[in-house]
């Protein structure tokens, strides 16, 4: 029999919250290049991320929202305590680092969430192991891919363009970092607003309200895009000052290499169904194109605290889950 009592509509508006929350914290994923190189201005470059945030489930496939719905913890062992403490812990860890400006990783902290609470559930044996591997693995892969590919777009532009003035090539490239922040909004809009559509389904899904196989419905779809849409449009302003310039300065032609390598890494994910994240993602590019230019344009040491928050964030976000699923039990 459906249950569709108070405790789901909260919890699936309390993960529509969470959505919202990843549009705020990874706008500036979308939108630091192309304010940093002021093709731009940072009003109008929300809105142009947010429209191709929305629209990207148009493009893509649902593979995503499948394995973090029924690939990171066992879809038998969620209740609504276990998605309380996942939520929980993946929103209170990006208050924290969007507080701190630290671009952390909502995908990870939201991952880590899942863990923690299934974890502290009934142990160990929550975890699907293989979709777990999966996901720890792209930590390491896609900052790589995206370091890889910008580096190699940076050196193949500037030996086609080596005969133009530098006034031309930015002339030029302002011109198609439209087309590659439009690209790298897309791929963030479709790997990232997954996440949360496999968290409210298989919560759907362990309230009889899913029948038959694991599925996404199209509302949940629909609901997902619009929150991280309007998360975007209110933007991260301390992470984009990060991202745009802390780490290194960006030409538009460097700019068009950072975003265009990072959207083939999330569309190359996306495709395969691994939810990376989309601010390890961008950093790998934008440390790429820096570091072509020669290592010392790249501020290592904000890399090095970039990289420190990513480790800790899913074991972080997992104590903080576990911690608000106790209490939760507790207090039920």
């Amino acid at each position: 029999m459906q249950d569709f009592s108070a405790y789901l509509y909260g919890l699936v508006a309390v993960a529509l919250i969470f959505d919202f929350l990843n549009g705020l914290h990874d706008a500036a994923n979308s939108i630091a290049t192309i304010v940093s190189t002021r093709v731009l201005r940072p009003q109008l470059a929300v809105f142009w991320a947010a429209f191709f945030n929305f629209v990207a489930f148009l493009f893509f496939g649902l593979h995503v929202a499948q394995t973090v719905g029924a690939g990171i913890i066992s879809p038998e062992i969620v209740d609504d305590f276990v998605i309380f403490g996942a939520l929980m812990g993946a929103i209170v860890w990006n208050l924290i680092t969007w507080t701190l400006g630290i671009p952390s990783s909502s995908s990870h902290a939201l991952v880590g969430g899942l863990v923690g609470a299934g974890v502290a559930k009934v142990g160990t044996s929550a975890i699907v192991w293989e979709g777990l591997a999966k996901t720890a693995a792209a930590i390491v892969l896609s900052p790589a891919l995206g370091f890889l590919l910008a580096l190699a777009l940076v050196l193949a532009v500037s030996w086609i363009f080596v005969r133009k003035t530098p006034g031309a090539v930015d002339a030029f490239f302002r011109s198609l970092q439209f087309v590659s922040a439009s690209l790298y909004s897309l791929g963030h809009g479709g790997n990232d607003a997954q996440k949360t559509m496999g968290v409210i389904a298989v919560l759907l899904y362990s309230h009889g309200a899913i029948e038959g196989k694991f599925h996404v419905p199209f509302w949940v779809v629909i609901a997902c895009q619009a929150a991280m849409g309007l998360g975007t449009l209110f933007g991260g302003w301390r992470i984009v000052r990060t991202m745009g310039s802390r780490i290194t300065r960006l030409t538009p032609m460097q700019g068009f290499c950072a975003e265009t390598g990072g959207a083939v890494t999330l569309f190359l994910a996306t495709g395969l169904g691994v939810p990376v994240s989309t601010t390890h993602t961008i950093t790998g590019a934008i440390v790429g194109v820096g570091a072509a230019r020669r290592t010392s344009a790249v501020r290592w040491n904000v890399a090095k605290d970039i990289v420190v928050a990513w480790i800790i964030t899913m074991p972080m976000a997992a104590f903080i889950a576990a911690t608000c699923y106790a209490l939760a039990r507790i207090a039920a």
